[in-house]
């Protein structure tokens, strides 16, 4: 620890606690991963004293030479990892995280009133893409755009025929292709034949799949294209925009970036995306990512081997979702139980929810243990601890009934859990794990 640091030594124990966390934890949040050391170098550097307002060689204050390099070389090197040709497509490396980048898209995009479409947040879409209940506007998007969502069916694969009703009756200015808790991949070239509008694919979980051709490629048809840079990317917490050159978009997104949503960029998490997109064109990370994508498919199976119902029946990407109404237990018990056992997942909506705060299912990831070197052993034995966490909530939901305000009472002193926890916590921390001085 940095010895100025050291100085503060209450807030030094906060950081150690939250260290040993992630060692000895089992994290399966299909939104984070482990970035690199170098990656917390940049982010720890000098450059986050610069302030540089503006794009590239056009800054509002002096002293940016160095700043400018810096920032062209993320852009560069962000166009190398999706393959895209400079004449054609231009990136936007300073938004501060992926909803900033796509309220700065839709900004550059759109007129307030206009309509725009994305995947239903109760259907695995994001709430940045218009999310909004019958009886409240939720997120800024859907307070600034008219909203309309298409769905997913009963299968979890999203419904195309649906989205084509929702376009005719519609008639949006930007369709958003894309969502946080859909496990498959998306014809991004059937939507495009049924509108004839904007298009936007928002490739936050997916990113790292797409530059190695593991899934399909969105820029082939999309005028934009936005992400963040730390979940399967391996980066710091940051985002992008992709978009297209024509007819002025690129200029009117980037003028949407700044000075129209934020103020300065972060330089040291631009400086930390250059370094990570460096990795992301080696053979090194194509190995990674594709073991990621492998590990998901064959902890799915294993799940449904022991009776998980998986949405879709398993996964093109990292993500697995997971309905528990065959169990007969709630999206929140799992979370608590598993999280007292050292496994870090989340609560999330399957189809039929009408509840994000109380929905059926759990998202899980394979980004981050991947990163830790698990390997099939370590899958297997994940799979029996979630079903051993599945199992406790029946017993806690016999014992004390089903309202989560019961289920907790003592919670933390159950038993099973606490042996289930020191076996985790032993499993955990024998794996990869970097120091950080």
């Amino acid at each position: 620890m940095n010895s100025e640091l050291n100085k503060d030594v209450t807030l030094v124990n906060l950081i150690n606690k939250e260290k040993n966390r992630q060692r000895e934890n089992i994290e399966l949040i299909a939104s984070e991963n482990f970035t690199s050391k170098g990656v917390i170098s940049c982010l720890g550097s000098i450059l986050t004293n610069k302030y540089s307002e503006g794009r590239p060689y056009k800054r509002y204050y002096g002293g940016n030479e160095v700043i400018d390099e810096i920032e062209s070389l993320c852009e560069k090197r962000a166009l190398e990892a999706f393959s895209l040709d400079d004449s054609i497509w231009g990136v936007n490396v300073q938004p501060y995280s992926g909803s900033i980048a796509n309220i700065a898209a839709f900004n550059g995009m759109l007129s307030p009133g206009d309509t725009i479409m994305g995947l239903d947040l109760y259907s695995g879409g994001h709430l940045s893409h218009g999310f909004q209940t019958p009886t409240k506007k939720i997120n800024i998007s859907s307070v600034f755009y008219n909203s309309v969502s298409y769905t997913i069916k009963e299968d979890g694969y999203i419904d195309y025929a649906h989205i084509e009703q929702i376009i005719k009756e519609n008639n949006p200015k930007l369709v958003i292709c894309g969502g946080s808790a859909y496990p498959r991949d998306i014809d991004y070239d059937r939507i495009r034949r049924m509108c004839d509008c904007y298009m936007l694919a928002d490739i936050s979980h997916i990113n790292g799949f797409i530059a190695h051709g593991l899934m399909n490629n969105p820029f082939e048809v999309c005028d934009v294209v936005t992400t963040t840079t730390h979940k399967t990317l391996r980066g710091p917490r940051s985002a992008m925009i992709f978009a297209k050159k024509e007819n002025d978009l690129y200029k009117k997104i980037n003028e949407s970036v700044f000075p129209g949503v934020q103020g300065g960029p972060h330089n040291h998490q631009i400086a930390a995306l250059a370094f990570q997109l460096k990795e992301v064109n080696t053979d090194e990370y194509k190995k990674y990512i594709t073991n990621v994508k492998e590990n998901a498919k064959y902890l799915g199976e294993r799940l449904m081997e022991l009776g998980f119902d998986l949405s879709t029946k398993g996964t093109d990407c990292h993500l697995l979702l997971i309905d528990l109404k065959p169990f007969k237990i709630s999206g929140s018990k799992m979370e608590r139980v598993c999280e007292l056992a050292n496994i870090s997942l989340n609560k999330n909506t399957v189809y039929g929810d009408k509840s994000a705060l109380s929905p059926s299912g759990i998202r899980i990831g394979t980004s981050c243990m991947t990163t830790r070197s698990m390997n099939h052993e370590g899958w297997n034995k994940l799979a029996l601890w979630l079903k051993e966490c599945v199992n406790i909530c029946i017993d806690r939901q016999d014992k004390y009934g089903k309202k989560l305000v019961d289920f907790n009472v003592d919670i933390e002193n159950d038993s099973n859990i606490l042996k289930l926890k020191e076996e985790i916590k032993i499993y955990a921390s024998s794996l990869d794990f970097y120091d950080i001085d």
